[in-house]
């Protein structure tokens, strides 16, 4: 049988990279899968390659009117929630002496009280047993260079893994945190650096992994996977690390 077999899953930034490569693998593994993104082409193009298991909402996390609105869609058109992955959120890279207050506020708002609010907000929905799923990153543990604002973000996140997993312990949810390494997404257009720049980290980042390769959504994606079964029925609080060894050597 399916691994997700009559389960209702959302992902939140599911329009792309790690989100639309676990919708994916969520609605092969027979679930449901609802999917939100702020960009109305991206995410119409994701809910087409998940097919006929998937339910796009456009929205915006960090903005809690669009909150209400997905969650009102999903009452209505599924009424309640197996699995949430929190997996919404983008990083922008520069040094600690640059970073604006524009740029600190947009990855807060997204990273954080996106994130912290897409949970909340889902509670009245979620089943008991639930699984949420946390996209932290390993630069929650890790001193990266000029991605302090980023990392702080994440550290935030990992942190909520384990206070949700004590709030909601009541109700026999799980709450886990993983934290990918380099992968290889469209993130990496989006991080404030340059093609030249953008393309150099990418060449770079190997060469920092033991196994030596940047890894892929798909690797995520079943990271994710085993967070929202039954494969993980005795996991919670845990912070699963998806790097190549990156930050554990």
């Amino acid at each position: 049988m399916a691994k997700l077999t009559g389960k209702v899953a959302l992902i939140t930034g599911g329009n792309s990279g790690m989100g639309s490569e676990t919708a994916r693998l969520f609605a092969a593994e027979g679930a449901k899968v609802v999917i939100t993104g702020r960009r109305k082409k991206d995410l119409d193009e994701a809910a087409k390659s998940v097919g006929a298991a998937a339910f796009a909402v456009q929205g915006d996390v960090s903005k809690l009117d669009d909150l209400d609105r997905l969650f009102a869609a999903i009452k209505e058109k599924y009424g309640r929630l197996d699995v949430v992955f929190a997996n919404a959120g983008f990083g922008e890279v520069a040094p600690f002496g640059q970073v604006t207050e524009d740029q600190f506020d947009r990855q807060f708002a997204t990273n954080v009280k996106g994130l912290f609010f897409t949970v909340q907000k889902a509670l009245p929905l979620l089943r008991e047993g639930a699984s949420i799923i946390l996209n932290s990153s390993i630069a929650a543990t890790k001193g990266m260079e000029a991605m302090s604002a980023y990392s702080a973000t994440k550290a935030a996140v990992r942190s909520f893994a384990r206070t949700w997993t004590t709030d909601l312990k009541a109700r026999k949810i799980r709450v886990n945190s993983l934290s990918p390494g380099p992968i290889e997404t469209p993130i990496f257009g989006k991080m404030g650096l340059n093609e030249d720049q953008a393309n150099g980290f990418k060449q770079a980042l190997p060469g920092m992994v033991p196994l030596g390769r940047i890894g892929t959504s798909g690797e995520i994606a079943k990271a994710a996977l085993f967070l929202a079964s039954d494969d993980s029925s005795y996991v919670t609080g845990i912070d699963l690390t998806v790097d190549g060894g990156m930050a554990q050597v």
